[in-house]
């Protein structure tokens, strides 16, 4: 029978040491400052895992995740434990800001330029496949003129980014930001209550396995960068750490959105803050 983690496993102590043995792997392995509260939130995402795996309990758990032999138990941890809340167009005012613009000073001061936009947290896809909807939209109102445009979308969940290169959603997933219109003129419905978005708007978008802890070097530089609504889960010094690391891949006078309720905090001096009311972006120095 497998143990809750909320539960005793061989009495109080063993259960705290066992949640902060998980809690450091969890920082190790992904960044994610998870925080002392949240028994009940691993004890719920990893029950299946313990099921599946025949363990039971957290301790056995860490001990078995930290055999180098157990990548793919690894891999699924971390899986379970990556929030991936998402919506088309959230926030709408980095997509309006795009649009209304950025897309227009590329195209009237780079037309034959290739312009390379990072979606560093694509969770199942539909940030990527907005940004590129708008580049579809801003090609339509301009007579056909296209912006050469390539978005990396990344993700450090497998099993996420898997979903999002399958490019197809349900009844609930579209209706999540996604207007009727932008429904109709970008999706293929495939069958009953499940769409697929367009080989044109999939097209420019390339995805790869990215842990934000980890170089991007091999990722190339960025004229824009959307890193929204996953700094929230690190710690500061790692938050730093990877906004400075991001400005390293932006161009000079390249763009970064973050989440509404992220800042920059101590690198704010590498960027211009540009106000886009109701939200702000950054420019990278």
């Amino acid at each position: 029978m497998v143990t809750s983690v909320s539960g005793m496993e061989s009495g109080a102590a063993l259960d705290a040491e066992a949640f902060e043995a998980f809690r450091i792997f969890l920082q190790e392995a992904a960044g994610i400052d998870l925080g002392s509260n949240k028994q009940y939130l691993v004890a719920t995402r990893i029950r299946r895992i313990l099921i599946d795996y025949k363990l039971d309990s957290l301790i056995e758990l860490v001990l078995t995740i930290k055999q180098p032999s157990q990548r793919e138990l690894r891999q699924k941890v971390i899986d379970a434990m990556t929030t991936n809340e998402t919506f088309w167009f959230r926030d709408i005012y980095p997509y309006d800001y795009l649009q209304s613009t950025l897309l227009p000073e590329w195209f009237k001061n780079k037309p034959n330029g290739r312009m390379r936009i990072w979606s560093s947290a694509c969770s199942s896809g539909q940030e990527p496949y907005s940004i590129s909807i708008v580049l579809e939209e801003f090609s339509k109102r301009n007579f056909g003129k296209r912006i050469n445009a390539e978005i990396v979308a990344t993700d450090l969940s497998t099993e996420i980014m898997a979903q999002a290169k399958s490019a197809e959603y349900d009844r609930l997933s579209v209706s999540r930001g996604l207007s009727s219109e932008r429904l109709r003129e970008n999706f293929e419905e495939i069958e009953k209550e499940k769409w697929r978005v367009k080989p044109s708007i999939k097209s420019r978008i390339t995805f790869r396995p990215q842990n934000l802890k980890d170089s991007y070097v091999m990722l190339g530089k960025f004229d824009i960068v959307f890193c929204r609504n996953v700094l929230i889960y690190f710690s500061s010094e790692l938050k730093q750490d990877i906004i400075k690391r991001i400005h390293a891949t932006m161009v000079p006078g390249g763009y970064l959105f973050l989440g509404s309720s992220e800042s920059l905090g101590e690198s704010a001096k590498l960027f211009d803050m540009v106000h886009c009311s109701p939200g702000v972006v950054y420019r990278a120095k």
